[in-house]
């Protein structure tokens, strides 16, 4: 399970929204299953189908996140017009089997529809996503 206050998921739709119609992608850190950070990264891609994050930016939230004690809990990325589940890129791509994927679908983009997933060695199992006050 991820747990993830309401406000940092308010921030991930609202980063998607403003992103529209390219896609948009972050990081989110915590300890065990719950976030307590975000960080909006810059997708290099300025594509509306896939994303890749600006290395740089990578590096200084990991360094930053291990000297406070923070571990990345999961990678969000948003899907402009597609559902909410990762695409054939997304699973060929997630090289961190020990991390969530998180898409924010805004293919009805007066409702969002966020899901979390897990996947190791191309196997794709949906994750409890859990947002609370």
């Amino acid at each position: 399970m991820l747990q993830i206050p309401r406000p940092i998921y308010e921030q991930m739709v609202t980063h998607a929204r403003e992103g529209l119609p390219l896609e948009i992608c972050g990081i989110l850190g915590g300890k065990g299953e719950a976030v307590v950070e975000i960080r909006k990264m810059t997708n290099t891609d300025s594509s509306s189908q896939h994303f890749m994050m600006e290395p740089r930016e990578q590096f200084a939230v990991v360094k930053d996140f291990r000297s406070r004690g923070l571990e990345i809990l999961a990678v969000y990325h948003s899907h402009p017009a597609t559902p909410a589940r990762p695409s054939e890129e997304d699973i060929r791509l997630a090289r961190t089997p020990n991390i969530s994927y998180v898409i924010i679908s805004l293919a009805d983009s007066l409702l969002p529809d966020v899901r979390s997933f897990k996947i190791a060695d191309g196997r794709v199992s949906p994750e409890e996503l859990k947002i609370f006050v």
